[in-house]
């Protein structure tokens, strides 16, 4: 099911409703394996495809999927639409779309779930933010995974030190 999966097994599955929101999605990729988390992508469509979109959120956690990341623009019915079928974490992508109201349909669309079917939500387009959070999940219990994620901050902080000191020597 997935067009482009890591070596290992997939702990991380990205869903997207169209190809056109890879321009999005991908961050989360990037980042999922830069910070060594394998995964999965694919295009999955809750409104084109909707048996696939049952089939893969029904079996992902028998394939060995522990966070769902889901990408959708307009309506953006398919993180919630997983989110009441899985029993994973799933996190929501409000993606930008053409068909989209400035993104704030989007974001609506996955932030206002109703009570029992809850979708962690991450900013319009932040797919890279729900790649983070994927991993900070997975790391909660996995050494490994909570190191990198780690070392992935504090090479924020360092970056931050490195721009304020720069900044200073231009004045």
């Amino acid at each position: 099911m997935s067009s482009k999966a890591s070596s290992k097994s997939a702990l991380v599955g990205i869903i997207m409703g169209s190809s056109s929101d890879l321009t999005v999605m991908q961050a989360a990729a990037d980042i999922l394996s830069e910070l060594g988390v394998a995964h999965e992508i694919s295009v999955v469509s809750a409104h084109r495809t909707p048996q696939r979109m049952f089939e893969y959120a029904k079996d992902a956690a028998d394939r060995g999927i522990r966070v769902i990341i889901a990408g959708a623009g307009g309506a953006a019915h398919l993180p919630g639409m997983v989110a009441s079928i899985t029993p994973l974490p799933v996190i929501g992508v409000p993606v930008k779309s053409s068909n989209s109201i400035d993104g704030w349909d989007s974001v609506l669309s996955i932030l206002q779930m109703p009570n029992g079917v809850p979708v962690a939500t991450v900013a319009l387009n932040a797919a890279q933010n729900a790649g983070i959070l994927a991993a900070q999940i997975l790391g909660a219990s996995d050494v490994r995974i909570r190191k990198k994620v780690a070392a992935f901050k504090e090479g924020l902080k360092e970056k931050v030190i490195k721009s304020d000191k720069e900044l200073k020597k231009k004045k």
